[in-house]
């Protein structure tokens, strides 16, 4: 017990860490997939394509057929993305990071098929496939 009261601000310390590192795995982001099952469902299932990339970010390039659609409008344009609700819709953006942030809300408004391409157009474009400028 003495060890815990002459230790204290060490362990608090070392609780706090911990939680910050557990609050990222329990955000719910929503579902993900890789490049290669992306392709898939793009290819095989006439999944549809959402770039949620800023303007010039898209303009640079982007995924033959890909609609865009800013995150920061997402929520103001789900309209445009109805007809979608039960279809496969593959997420993607710079990273992957605002592609989870679309995915769960695009969930929440009843997507039942929404992900989020892991990696974003950085690893689509590393690994040599087609973009369209």
């Amino acid at each position: 017990m003495k060890f815990f009261i002459d230790n204290i601000w060490l362990i608090g310390l070392i609780l706090v860490s911990g939680g910050i590192l557990v609050v990222p795995v329990l955000q719910r982001r929503g579902a993900k997939v890789s490049l290669h099952q992306a392709t898939q469902l793009m290819n095989q299932s006439k999944a549809t394509v959402l770039d949620v990339r800023q303007d010039a970010e898209f303009a640079a390039g982007h995924i033959n057929g890909a609609k865009h659609i800013p995150l920061a409008d997402l929520a103001n344009r789900l309209k445009e993305l109805e007809k979608q609700k039960a279809h496969p819709v593959v997420v993607v953006c710079a990273s992957g990071a605002r592609s989870a942030t679309a995915v769960a809300m695009l969930t929440k408004f009843g997507f039942v098929n929404a992900v989020s391409m892991e990696g974003g157009m950085s690893a689509w474009q590393a690994q040599g496939l087609p973009v369209i400028k």
